[in-house]
């Protein structure tokens, strides 16, 4: 087939979305759009039209027409097979068949039809495939901007350690009445420069790295300094330095931001009405993937800081068909949530308690089925040649809903002198006295499994056990959401935002 263009239009011939798949003017494709109206006679069974030059395949999409422009030596077959591929993809990305709808999603709709057709040619392409090639490009900047997000929490937690570090030198050097000892760090060309560099940027000591070099190991710490200089420079002035060296991310002043936890996903801004779903898991699995214990525990709270919302309703939607133990708040309308999923007071006229978080629901599971967990973690350690072990681990997501960012799997290693030898592995990797720490920044349905392989001699296979399993995510594994608040007189919606935290208190593999 030779396809010259393919439109979204009006039933009045009005073009909404149109593309051309050969050099044609664009008078000319306004010429024969305009022209499709006046040629549809009242009665017909036929979803084609032709004229002289062109034939129309065309079919009905509510109020609108999906619309193809073929030669008239096309197959007639293939025009309508590739019809009904151009019908399927315009619901796909317009929740409604209206001229409003599809004018917002042109853009979608026009590289959707760029993966269809070529140069006028049919793809062998499905609606699967379509749907992927369009969506690639964005997910693969998520995991750019997952992974840039948390190289950048590691380089603010180790610069504010550092400052930290400086700021109790100072004050030790204060109480001793003398000059802080970091006025010897510029007195050198090779010094604390570099030192500093190398903690900032998460750089070992060469101490660590070559630990049978006594001289580097009893060198003492004031010698490089640990002061940037004599007027009294604070933590402050720490991070100026290390700017102007360009090797911080993100400028963060330690003395007045509080800590933040490796992994930690930031608060958002919280509006008057305020919902925050927690969700805590306890897991023991077996070496063979059998669960011997598994507790979810999750919990809904509420915070409302404007007393004019304080007779709200929230609207839970539970679609989860799992066992789900659900439990109110005892001043909670039971029945009005186990009806329509509903959380209001029983008494209408009380408000809210104000600027409090107030529990309103909790919702429990627990079960020995192996399918409900949310990533499953297997280690196959076997042993090898000079009483080593090669040891494989894979990890896969067991739950495509969900989204875990800063995945770390912490592995046990032998104690004494055992060298480790790492093959093969996904995200990074870090060892850390006797455990090896596997993270991976960012498992969700599109990058749900990997491995880790690494030798150890020696060892033997119960060396590695029990692993243990982090993660922070703003997903929840019940399929538990809030779909809107409302007033309770009235039935008016009422802007909120809300938070979502889901991690384990504990995860292990014994």
């Amino acid at each position: 087939m030779v396809l010259i263009a393919a439109t979204v239009c009006t039933k009045s011939g009005k073009a909404l979305v149109s593309r051309q798949f050969v050099e044609m003017t664009k008078a000319r494709i306004e010429g024969l759009l305009a022209a499709f109206p006046k040629l549809m006679t009242g009665g017909r069974q036929h979803t084609f039209v032709e004229t002289e030059s062109v034939r129309y395949v065309y079919q009905p999409l509510d109020k609108l027409y999906m619309l193809l422009i073929t030669t008239k030596a096309s197959n007639i077959l293939e025009d309508l097979e590739t019809l009904r591929l151009f019908s399927r993809v315009v619901p796909e990305y317009c929740t409604q068949l209206t001229e409003t709808e599809v004018l917002n999603q042109a853009f979608n709709l026009l590289f959707a039809f760029d993966e269809i057709v070529a140069l006028g040619y049919r793809e062998s392409v499905n609606l699967a495939q379509v749907r992927s090639f369009v969506e690639m490009d964005s997910h693969e900047e998520k995991i750019y901007q997952a992974v840039r997000q948390t190289q950048e929490r590691e380089a603010a937690n180790r610069m504010r350690e550092r400052a930290k570090e400086l700021q109790r030198e100072r004050l030790e050097a204060a109480k001793r009445g003398g000059a802080p000892r970091s006025t010897m760090a510029f007195g050198s060309s090779g010094g604390f420069g570099n030192q500093s560099m190398s903690s900032a940027a998460g750089v070992e000591p060469i101490a660590e790295k070559i630990p049978t070099t006594p001289a580097r190991d009893t060198r003492p710490a004031t010698r490089s300094a640990m002061k940037l200089g004599s007027r009294g420079t604070d933590a402050e002035s720490f991070v100026s330095k290390l700017r102007s060296e360009g090797d911080v991310a993100a400028a963060v002043a330690p003395t007045t931001q509080p800590d933040v936890k490796p992994g930690a996903i930031p608060a958002p801004d919280q509006k008057d009405v305020h919902l925050r779903f927690e969700e805590r898991l306890n897991l023991v699995a077996g070496r063979d993937g059998d669960i011997q214990n598994f507790e979810l525990s999750g919990l809904l709270t509420l915070r409302i800081s404007n007393e004019q919302f304080g007779r709200i309703h929230v609207h839970v939607d539970n679609k989860d068909t799992r066992p789900l133990q659900l439990q109110t708040h005892p001043n909670v309308d039971k029945e009005a949530f186990r009806s329509s999923g509903v959380i209001g007071l029983k008494q209408a006229q009380r408000p809210f308690p104000l600027h409090s978080d107030v529990g309103v629901l909790k919702w429990r599971l627990a079960t020995a089925d192996d399918k409900l967990a949310p990533i499953s973690v297997n280690c196959w350690p076997s042993e090898g040649a000079n009483g080593g072990c090669d040891v494989n681990i894979e990890y896969e997501l067991e739950q495509d809903h969900l989204t875990l960012q800063d995945v770390t799997i912490n592995i046990p290693l032998p104690t004494g002198n055992s060298s480790v030898v790492v093959h093969q592995w996904e995200g990074s990797y870090a060892q850390k006295g006797r455990n090896l720490i596997w993270s991976i920044p960012l498992i969700d349905r599109q990058h749900k499994s990997g491995s880790l392989e690494f030798t150890v001699t020696p060892a033997i296979p119960n060396d590695f056990f029990p692993l243990t399993v982090s993660w922070s995510s703003d997903t929840t594994l019940a399929l538990l959401s809030a779909t809107h608040v409302s007033q309770a007189a009235d039935g008016s919606p009422v802007d909120y935002s809300q938070e979502i935290s889901f991690h384990p208190d504990k995860y292990e593999i014994v």
